[in-house]
């Protein structure tokens, strides 16, 4: 963010709430003027100048200056634009219709682009109790240890809360019932409200369904998926393997889609009627065969049943169930579970080089 703060001169009250809110849920923190008179001393520094119809009314009185917005209730008349072209205003943005735009307004002066586009990786079970939740989370903790960061999404509702898993369940903090966004949003303020998993590496935001059990509208994901990416974060949501809204635009928007499946027939015929779902939506689908095999099949004859590339195997981590149970999330970073992580974050990446190339 730059060192001065956006310029709000607005004389309507009522504007002036909503675009001290909008400010707000972009976590922009702004300076306010109630006349042109009396913002001459932020005018020219300010990187975005945000004006309603009654100081846009007023003879100009400051010299002319790029990244002027005018904010009007309702939609603009002929007299709004007169007033808006005499005033040097490069956008008109009506409330509350065009909410979305006022935020991304407000968010471009907060955040910079990251250099490099943060990845998104979903990850899903082929079949019940296939260990996708653990894997998701385990995949965003090696993902944090990065200098971009990452954040972990919880997209199943009837998940149990990844909150619970993570044993942040009274770590306090705004849950999915809490949280209902749209157009642009600031990953750093998010972030930075939310509960978070502390590592060697530093600390992990959490978004959770939580105990009510409520999980994001798609409108609430797009808008958080996209935000991590902007700031080069790592987004890994942990879907359920029956898609909603929500979850279908996980996995739309996706790098990388992670099939979890256990080296079993039964799990793999679950897991085909997965990724029919999955395939209507993605190619950017890979297996993570995991377990053993009672009956002798390797997990190349597991990924090869379904059809996607095979990224990496994953033993069975011992003591991982009855770690889970005890509420202590495991921690190991040579384990099966950490190093098949590793692994799938490694070939995601590579992916996105290739593609960018």
């Amino acid at each position: 963010m730059t060192g001065e703060r956006p310029l709000v001169v607005a004389a309507d009250e009522t504007v002036l709430d909503e675009i001290l809110r909008v400010a707000a849920v972009a976590g922009c923190e702004v300076d306010r003027a109630p006349d042109l008179t009396a913002a001459r001393g932020h005018w020219a520094r300010a990187p975005l100048v945000v004006l309603d119809e009654e100081a846009a009314r007023l003879p100009p009185v400051l010299p002319r200056r790029a990244g002027i917005v005018l904010v009007c209730k309702g939609s603009p008349g002929p007299r709004t634009w007169e007033h808006a072209f005499r005033g040097g205003v490069e956008r008109v943005i009506s409330l509350p219709e065009e909410e979305t735009e006022l935020a991304g307004a407000f968010a471009d002066v907060v955040e910079t682009p990251a250099e490099e586009a943060g990845l998104v990786l979903a990850v899903v079970g082929g079949r019940g109790g296939a260990g996708a939740s653990v894997f998701a989370a385990t995949l965003a903790l090696a993902a944090d240890r990065d200098p971009g960061g990452a954040l972990l999404v919880d997209c199943d509702p009837l998940g149990g809360g990844l909150d619970l898993l993570l044993g942040l369940e009274k770590i306090p903090g705004p849950r999915w019932s809490e949280v209902q966004l749209s157009g642009r949003i600031s990953v750093p303020s998010l972030a930075a409200a939310l509960p978070r998993r502390r590592h060697r590496g530093g600390s992990l935001p959490v978004l959770a369904c939580g105990s009510e059990g409520q999980g994001p509208s798609a409108e609430s994901l797009s808008a958080v998926v996209s935000a991590g990416r902007r700031a080069g974060r790592t987004v890994v949501c942990d879907l359920p393997r029956t898609l909603g809204p929500a979850a279908a635009e996980a996995v739309t928007v996706a790098d990388l889609v992670v099939l979890l499946v256990p080296v079993e027939f039964r799990a793999c015929m679950a897991a085909k009627q997965v990724l029919r779902a999955l395939s209507e939506l993605t190619a950017r689908i890979g297996v993570v065969a995991c377990g053993r095999s009672l009956t002798g099949a390797s997990p190349t004859q597991t990924a090869g049943l379904l059809g996607p590339p095979l990224l990496t195997t994953m033993p069975a981590e011992r003591g991982l169930p009855a770690a889970v149970e005890r509420g202590e999330f495991p921690a190991k970073p040579a384990g099966p579970l950490a190093t098949a992580a590793a692994e799938v974050l490694a070939v995601a990446r590579r992916e996105a080089k290739a593609a960018a190339r």
